[in-house]
């Protein structure tokens, strides 16, 4: 099984090659949860995620022979952007199968490091399959993403990073998706640190992992904001290592996901992608599991789409109450808008959209729906709108959240 020694010997592969992280304490989001909360920033690495350790570690493990022939990868990720660019930067040929839905923007980032990209198969597993015939075929190297213990050894090395720089830990929280991130920073730790917790964190939509290894059959959806720990079927290496060495596993929701992206990005000033926010998601939801203990997190990865981004912001306004919908019925008279749009105004509230109803409402003929979405200091600089609004005799009220 993966030793304290292989990831050290992977740590001297890689010094120089890839970034040793900062590992540094959020002192705000300690006095949110009440635990001494430090962060490993791995989304700033070149590739924006700590998979270019493991893609790192293994191609320098190559014989001559196999870098002349050059390496077949399958990932519609981060895991293919590790993977080409340690490939570019070595000289070797690297051929990443990613399946034919793969939005764009992460062809051409894995094209821009000089892989060649092969669009294949509606399904990670039909590209999985494509991977292995072409390995087969040009006696390529396949790279897997996480049940290769090289690779596993790679990804340990952030564990190795966080317990130099902070050596009392008291728990670790980390994302698991194939489980190679969590195999070797479990091996580190355990080996280091007998007496640490470690928390493995899957999401409720793919909890193959919590599966595996607890016997509990929760169902497996189709879609997570974290797709990069969207894992349908767990790697048997890492399985066996999680087994020995993980204290708990957690699931958490999409809500508690994007609830921590938001709070990294407005507190941190950092951008994680879903599965980079899911040991914060972790600790937000059971706080008090936390409370008073030094917590390492891993911000696993950046790489997120900007228009889902777009979205989880404007959510979380929503929620925390500086984005609001209001209706407001009234008399259908002239300047009746004019009139609404001006208390809005006094109320120190700005407008971001208005819709004038008149044929969809349920009102009587003579009577008009103005539905408005207005930015708010919180939520009760909303309860002084409604009041403004009420007090000049038109009925409103705030619509739920979307």
């Amino acid at each position: 099984m993966l030793s304290l020694q292989d990831v050290q010997q992977a740590a001297e592969r890689l010094s120089a090659q890839v970034l040793n992280t900062p590992f540094v304490e959020s002192r705000t989001l300690s006095q949110l949860t009440g635990a001494q909360i430090y962060l490993k920033f791995e989304n700033l690495q070149f590739t924006a995620s700590f998979k270019e350790r493991g893609a790192c570690n293994k191609l320098a493990q190559l014989s001559a022979e196999q870098r002349a022939r050059g390496v077949v990868a399958m990932s519609a990720g981060n895991h293919a952007q590790g993977v080409a660019y340690h490939a570019q930067r070595l000289g070797l040929r690297a051929v990443i199968v990613m399946p034919r839905f793969t939005p764009g923007v992460k062809v051409e980032r894995t094209r821009g490091f000089g892989a060649e990209v092969v669009l294949h198969g509606d399904t990670l597993e039909d590209a999985r399959q494509h991977a292995y015939a072409l390995a087969e075929a040009q006696q390529l190297t396949f790279v897997h993403p996480y049940d290769d213990e090289a690779i596993m050894a790679g990804q340990g090395t952030v564990g190795l990073e966080m317990l130099e720089a902070v050596p009392d830990l008291d728990a670790l929280v980390i994302a698991v998706g194939g489980g190679g991130l969590m195999a070797g920073i479990a091996t580190v730790a355990r080996a280091l640190r007998p007496q640490i917790e470690l928390v493995g964190v899957q999401t409720a939509r793919f909890p193959a992992m919590v599966n595996a290894l607890r016997g509990t059959q929760h169902p497996q959806g189709s879609s997570t904001i974290a797709e990069g720990i969207a894992v349908g079927s767990p790697g048997l290496l890492t399985r066996a290592v999680l087994a020995e060495r993980v204290d708990d596993l957690v699931l958490v929701d999409e809500g508690d996901i994007e609830q921590a992206i938001v709070m990294l990005l407005e507190i941190e000033k950092t951008l994680v992608e879903g599965a980079g926010a899911a040991g914060l998601a972790a600790v937000l939801k059971q706080p008090e599991r936390y409370r008073g203990r030094k917590v390492g997190l891993v911000l696993c990865g950046g790489n997120i789409d900007p228009l889902l981004l777009a979205a989880i912001i404007e959510r979380g306004l929503v929620r925390s109450g500086r984005l609001a919908r209001i209706r407001v019925s009234a008399r259908d008279v002239p300047g009746i808008l004019a009139r609404i749009t001006a208390l809005v105004a006094e109320a120190g509230a700005n407008i971001d959209e208005v819709h004038h109803q008149r044929a969809f409402t349920t009102l009587a003929a003579q009577n008009v729906e103005i539905e408005l979405v207005v930015q708010t200091r919180g939520p009760d600089h909303i309860d002084e709108l409604l009041t403004r609004l009420q007090a000049a005799g038109l009925e409103a009220m705030l619509q739920g959240h979307h």
